[in-house]
């Protein structure tokens, strides 16, 4: 009796307290309630399966669910690629076949420069023989043996571009430095023997080809003609000091035409416009050479005053 009297007192006391009597009075009553004298029910068999379709446990891996919406993980074996990747993989076989003819055509390429530059270098040694003192035109007979082993080289390199139509810019980057080259010596032997310039047509010639198909670029041209007035100072010191005094006004006059000629293009800040600059530079050191030669007397009085203009022009 004392017991339920004192459960109804706290009983209402706890309701005062807190209206939702439900947690507090579990609470009290959970102690008093023996877990023998609750006996566990047994779920009805035909209830033990019935779990909602869609209800999972945050715990289950995804891979082993049976449902219709699984995404296979990537890598697996059932992927399959998507359509783009196919596409994706035939371009760079393409590009790989494309690079791979380029390769070779270059390497057929090189081999045939390498050739040209051989003999430019046989024809240079020759001509370093004028600044010795030996005679010109047998330096001269004796380097022009080459010119006909670079009309064969330049002919394997206009039948190897014919592999390839429409693709001569994209390689002429591999022979034009020795093109170059070749145009300074034969514009230096061609000096030598007519004291004139080596015009452009008169240099394809030579070579060997054709402005249509396979031709000789006006900048290669031009810069060989630049570096073939790199070699002038040279031979006009050598040539006074073996006597020949009339040597520096000859070469002076020609560099001083030359110069001018070149003042009429407008050439940009690049390879060219460098190598011009220093043709001024050349004929300035021809001018000192002719200047000391005059102020020596070592030249007749009556050599034609073409020289008062040149200081003008050079500086």
């Amino acid at each position: 009796m004392m017991n339920s009297a004192f459960r109804s007192v706290h009983f209402t006391a706890s309701r005062l307290v807190n209206p939702n009597p439900f947690s507090s009075a579990i609470l009290h009553f959970l102690p008093l309630i023996s877990v023998e004298a609750a006996p566990r029910r047994s779920t009805p068999l035909r209830f033990r399966n019935a779990v909602s379709p869609s209800f999972s446990s945050p715990f289950c891996s995804s891979s082993t669910s049976s449902s219709p919406s699984y995404i296979p993980m990537a890598g697996g074996n059932d992927q399959v690629p998507p359509p783009s990747s196919h596409l994706l993989e035939k371009q760079f076989e393409n590009f790989r076949v494309q690079l791979d003819d380029s390769a070779a055509l270059r390497e057929q390429i090189r081999a045939v420069v390498m050739e040209i530059e051989s003999a430019t270098r046989l024809i240079q040694a020759n001509l370093l023989l004028v600044h010795q003192s030996r005679p010109i035109p047998e330096v001269v007979e004796k380097a022009k043996e080459k010119i006909t082993d670079l009309r064969k080289f330049y002919g394997q390199l206009a039948e190897i571009l014919q592999k390839c139509p429409g693709q001569y810019y994209r390689y002429h980057g591999d022979w034009r430095s020795e093109t170059q080259a070749v145009v300074s010596q034969l514009a230096f032997m061609h000096w030598l023997e007519t004291g004139t310039l080596l015009v452009h047509t008169e240099a394809e010639e030579k070579l060997g080809l054709n402005s249509l198909e396979f031709g000789l670029e006006t900048e290669d041209y031009l810069t060989g003609i630049c570096f073939m007035s790199n070699d002038l100072p040279r031979y006009v010191v050598n040539r006074v000091t073996a006597g020949d005094y009339d040597c520096p006004r000859k070469v002076m006059n020609f560099l001083t035409d030359l110069h001018a000629a070149f003042r009429m293009l407008n050439l940009r800040n690049d390879f060219l416009r460098k190598k011009f600059d220093s043709m001024k530079y050349d004929l300035r050191r021809v001018e000192e050479v002719y200047y000391d030669v005059k102020i020596r007397g070592l030249i007749s009085a009556g050599d034609p005053p073409a020289v008062q203009g040149v200081q003008a022009q050079s500086s």
